[in-house]
């Protein structure tokens, strides 16, 4: 099965998969509200903001594995995310990112190598994976904030030409 085959849970319940975003430049995020990275949030609503109207995401996932600093239900999730950030984006049913029962998603995510050349397990809440429509792969580590100069980049470079 293909990264973009791969079936997602929407936070609604609803069943999409990356190939609903193929024309997108999607920036796939494991989110937490209750970490010392929370306040990512904002800044990946302002990329949404930014560079939604000309094809880009964020897909966010809530995940309970480290430190269970996503301990709520979906309903106190997206009330989390909506009152406290604004946040538009979609956000999805909560994953495991690593280990046995690491969802599939992930699974194909933890494979590519950041820029230091390191693949494997996701370190910590807020890791980003940006895919391209044509498929590159890019991961940035949770301390890469979303504004940072190499995320921006990769975006832009994957932003279909205007016309």
């Amino acid at each position: 099965m293909s990264l973009r085959d791969i079936p997602l849970t929407t936070a609604s319940g609803d069943t999409v998969t990356l190939a609903d975003y193929a024309d997108q430049v999607v920036l796939v995020v494991n989110v937490a509200s209750k970490c010392g990275l929370t306040v990512q949030y904002e800044a990946l609503e302002e990329l949404q903001r930014t560079y939604g109207p000309r094809g880009f995401t964020v897909l966010g996932f809530p995940c309970n594995q480290f430190k269970g600093q996503e301990p709520g239900s979906m309903e106190a999730i997206l009330e989390f995310c909506s009152t406290t950030y604004g946040v538009t984006f979609p956000l999805f049913d909560k994953v495991e990112v690593n280990g046995a029962d690491r969802h599939p998603l992930y699974a194909e995510l933890t494979r590519v190598a950041d820029a230091d050349g390191t693949a494997g397990d996701v370190g910590w809440n807020f890791e980003k994976f940006l895919v391209t429509p044509a498929g590159t792969v890019h991961r940035f580590r949770p301390a890469t904030v979303p504004g940072a100069p190499e995320i921006l980049s990769a975006i832009e470079a994957g932003l279909p030409v205007a016309a």
